[in-house]
């Protein structure tokens, strides 16, 4: 997959096709659905695939001091759109100009001079432009003047008939429900970064474990959770914490992963962490051998669990 950072001077390859168009945190099925749509309508054309998608996410510039709430950061998101199928991926930069930008100047610069677009996809609900007031409705009737087509893909649902959404996906997340999570995800909420340097006191106790600090990930529950986590594209069993070893009186937030077949240095590396199931609460214990004696059950009931999926 192609991935620029402008719209302006795009190659023929991927100008004059099909382009879906939104934040697409997660990455979601309801997000998948959309972009989907707009490789099949590439796909019958013979024409270019594309997404076109913003970053920072809006939110991070209308609250900056609110809490992290990324599903998929930048990469993260690239990597998920790319296993797709599409083409090209391009990233606009979304700051304080951009968002005060009249949706008409960004349908005619962008979606018509800059990609001439064949065909628009985005979700039901898109807003985009000074306001938020670009709509579908706004895209549909550009399109009828500019010269393209627009579709706007209708609400993906659960299985329960709940419509599919981010929001829906970080309440289950903060709620200490991963499966859900993973059922509107299409895939477990995954977590990637660097192994930092830690206090090694899961060490002392012979757990070691490999930490992450989560950016901008969004935070999930607090707790013990059964993950699986891929080092240099091998996949290893774990339990992991997240929270702030209040045993030890700390008070940062931090992601720590035992492995259970895993010896060595990961130190600096990076690696991707799956939340499968979360297993309990975060907890104070009077004292190590306490904590170690859980932890040796927490490592036992996730090793059930991750063998069944």
């Amino acid at each position: 997959m192609q991935v620029f950072t402008s719209y302006e001077s795009l190659p023929d390859d991927v100008r004059n096709g099909v382009v879906a168009i939104g934040n697409f945190d997660g990455v979601h099925r309801g997000h998948q659905a959309v972009i989907n749509e707009a490789g099949r309508f590439a796909q019958a054309r013979g024409v270019p695939w594309s997404v076109l998608t913003f970053e920072p996410h809006p939110r991070r510039i209308f609250a900056p001091d609110g809490p992290p709430f990324r599903l998929t950061p930048a990469d993260a998101k690239a990597r998920a759109i790319e296993a797709l199928g599409v083409g090209a991926l391009i990233v606009l930069t979304f700051d304080k100009s951009f968002s005060e930008r009249a949706p008409d100047s960004f349908v005619h610069d962008v979606l018509v001079e800059g990609l001439k677009a064949q065909h628009v996809v985005a979700g039901y609900d898109f807003k985009f432009g000074h306001k938020r007031a670009g709509n579908c409705e706004l895209l549909l009737h550009k399109g009828q003047e500019e010269g393209f087509d627009f579709t706007a893909v209708q609400a993906h649902n659960d299985d329960a008939g709940e419509v599919i959404s981010s929001t829906r996906i970080r309440d289950f997340l903060i709620a200490g429900k991963p499966r859900q999570a993973a059922d509107l995800l299409g895939n477990p909420f995954e977590i990637e970064g660097e192994v930092q340097h830690g206090k090694e006191i899961g060490r002392t106790m012979g757990f070691p474990t490999l930490n992450l600090f989560m950016g901008d990930y969004m935070h999930p529950a607090n707790g013990i959770y059964a993950v699986r986590v891929e080092v240099n594209g091998v996949s290893h069993d774990g339990a992991a914490s997240f929270g702030t070893r209040p045993t030890f009186g700390g008070e940062d937030l931090i992601f720590e992963a035992h492995l259970f077949d895993f010896v060595g240095d990961l130190y600096g590396q990076n690696v991707r962490i799956q939340l499968i199931e979360y297993l309990r609460p975060e907890k104070k214990f009077d004292g190590t051998d306490d904590l170690k004696a859980q932890i040796a059950l927490d490592c036992d009931q996730a090793k059930k669990i991750l063998a069944h999926f």
